[in-house]
């Protein structure tokens, strides 16, 4: 299903015509959101599992001092490329809206990349 075209209901960048410099941004923007989101997702993997030895398996806070903070930052770096990617490539206020809730859940953020990648909402036009 290819991305809504009504400017009413999508995010979409303030001037339409593409300059060189805009071109290049947008490039890299779904690239970087991609990896936000696999980062963020892999590190609430860890977190999940420094968790597990810490309360269950271990007494051992190791994985939880590692990944806490490291998950803290990818979880805001994911929050801000969701943000700008929604801004890039025009989302809709409900895709965004997706795209943030998902990050609340263990995980959930790699299958929101892979949906949006499919989707054609991270391709330039």
């Amino acid at each position: 299903m290819p991305r809504s075209s009504g400017s009413e209901d999508t995010l979409s960048a303030a001037d339409p015509g593409q300059t060189v410099e805009a071109g290049i941004r947008r490039t890299w923007m779904g690239p970087a959101f991609q990896v936000a989101a696999r980062v963020e997702a892999a590190t609430w993997i860890g977190l999940l599992i420094g968790m597990a030895f810490k309360y269950v398996l271990a007494d051992n806070d190791l994985g939880v001092r590692v990944f806490g903070p490291l998950h803290g930052v990818a979880f805001i770096a994911y929050v801000v490329a969701t943000i700008v990617a929604a801004r890039r490539f025009g989302w809709s206020w409900r895709l965004l809206l997706m795209g943030l809730l998902v990050s609340i859940p263990p995980a959930f953020t790699w299958p929101f990349e892979r949906h949006v990648a499919r989707r054609g909402h991270l391709d330039d036009d």
